[in-house]
């Protein structure tokens, strides 16, 4: 029997999960909160906290369980810049400001979507966007910088000593990456970086074998191989990849929601819906779109618990209350808007399907964006909501399927590790029986959308 640990970093929490190499079960998760530090010298992520709790939880694991092999799986947007020493300056939180701050000067050298399939993005999201500012802004910084590795990779050197980069981070909306050629932008050499941003690989490589300081720190024999590592909305992505022909597509929930379409009907993509090409675990470009999903879900509940209860839907359908977009207007296919509602329910109970039906016609509108066609695979937490569910299941006559991974990411890592496994088996929902009213209410929602344009 094989087990495979997951460090699975996202934007809200960091995880350790053990996936069973036979079954694909997790069968233990911990976590601890992903909280950025305050600074100074800006907003960063807290690496030696998550550090000491991954070791923590890799030796309880091995001591319980053992451990065979190692993958990680972290958010896009992030990297780590490597001096002799460690990281030469704290991991810059990608929601942080600053980079807005050299936005004029970095589009000057920023290559254009048609090069990269980025969008440009606000803040930090673009990675480019914070290494252009980091460099300008820190006197020496560019001449102290060694390697620069994208977020897992990070994880992975410090388990094994090898520096890499994975292609699924690098063309997670860099600017650094060309989806189509699969090799490093222009930016690259406009930013004064060729040959040290770390060497780009397949997620699925081996990376390198446990030094014998972190085997010592876990319990873990030394030499036990770790992968190279990927993007986390590709981790989900990559089970379907192995199990599947035709086209689909794959919802990756969590903080963010990323519809990803493999052989759909590609339309003109449109960067400012945030529309733009990922790579996914193979090297292989996947049109995707995406909004902040996880957060607003959190936004617009406020801390409500309620479960909707029959009536609640009901009163929801016949009453017309729904949300419009959207309550995190950085991002997403309706940037720049402000969340309204139409007739609010009082009820909490009504409000949580409402709310739901929203995050659906969120969803369902990114993989209109990217042509998605075939059945919709939804991954993660949304994958727990009955009523997102089915109106997705109401919207898309190909199907609408679940897949089982709690954390939605873990067991697409694990893969990586286990070339002979067979990719989880997916469950398909049902039609609701209320298809009908859900499809009025759906068309409803677009019209007032539209006449938010």
């Amino acid at each position: 029997m094989t087990h495979v640990a997951v460090l699975d970093i996202g934007k809200t929490n960091a995880k350790l999960a053990l996936v069973d190499g036979h079954s694909l079960a997790e069968i233990a998760v911990v976590t601890r909160p992903n909280r950025p530090l305050p600074g100074p010298p800006w907003p960063h992520v807290d690496l030696d906290g998550h550090w000491h709790f991954f070791l923590t939880q890799l030796a309880a694991m091995q001591a319980e369980h053992g451990i065979d092999a190692i993958s990680v799986t972290t958010h896009g947007a992030a990297a780590v810049l490597l001096d002799g020493a460690g990281a030469a300056l704290p991991m810059l939180d990608y929601e942080h400001t600053g980079p807005d701050a050299a936005a004029a000067a970095y589009d000057v050298l920023r290559p254009g979507f048609d090069a990269t399939g980025s969008p440009r993005l606000s803040c930090g999201l673009n990675l480019g966007a914070q290494l252009h500012w980091l460099m300008t802004a820190q006197p020496g910084l560019a001449d102290r910088v060694a390697h620069v590795v994208t977020f897992p990779q990070y994880w992975g050197w410090r388990l094994t000593g090898k520096l890499a980069s994975d292609m699924s981070s690098l063309g997670c909306h860099t600017d650094l990456w060309d989806p189509w050629q699969g090799r490093f932008s222009a930016l690259v050499g406009a930013l004064g970086l060729i040959g040290r941003i770390a060497p780009a690989r397949r997620s699925d490589e081996v990376l390198g074998g446990l030094t014998p300081e972190a085997a010592n720190a876990t319990g873990i024999t030394a030499g036990t191989p770790v992968a190279v590592g990927i993007h986390d909305s590709n981790a989900s992505l990559y089970p379907h990849l192995l199990g599947r022909e035709g086209a689909f597509s794959v919802v990756s929930t969590g903080t963010w929601v990323v519809a990803m379409a493999v052989g759909g009907d590609t339309p003109p993509l449109d960067p400012r819906r945030d529309v733009l090409v990922n790579v996914n675990a193979l090297g292989q470009p996947v049109p995707s779109a995406r909004f902040m999903g996880g957060r607003e879900f959190e936004m617009i509940r406020e801390g409500s618990d309620a479960r909707p209860a029959a009536d609640d839907r009901a009163q929801v359908l016949r009453s017309g209350s729904m949300i419009l977009p959207a309550a995190e207007p950085g991002s997403g296919p309706f940037q720049g808007r402000r969340m309204s509602w139409i007739r609010q329910p009082s009820a909490e109970g009504a409000r949580m399907a409402a709310l739901s039906f929203y995050l659906a016609l969120m969803t369902d509108t990114c993989l209109d964006l990217v042509g998605a066609k075939g059945p919709v695979i939804v991954e993660g937490p949304f994958a727990r909501n009955s009523d997102l569910l089915d109106m997705l299941a109401a919207l898309h006559p190909d199907g609408v399927e679940t897949a089982p991974s709690a954390t939605g990411t873990s067991v697409g890592a694990a893969l990586l590790c286990l070339p002979d496994a067979r990719p989880p088996a997916t469950q398909r929902w049902p039609v609701p029986a209320d298809a009908h009213a859900l499809r009025d209410y759906a068309g409803a929602w677009r019209s007032a959308v539209e006449c938010q344009m």
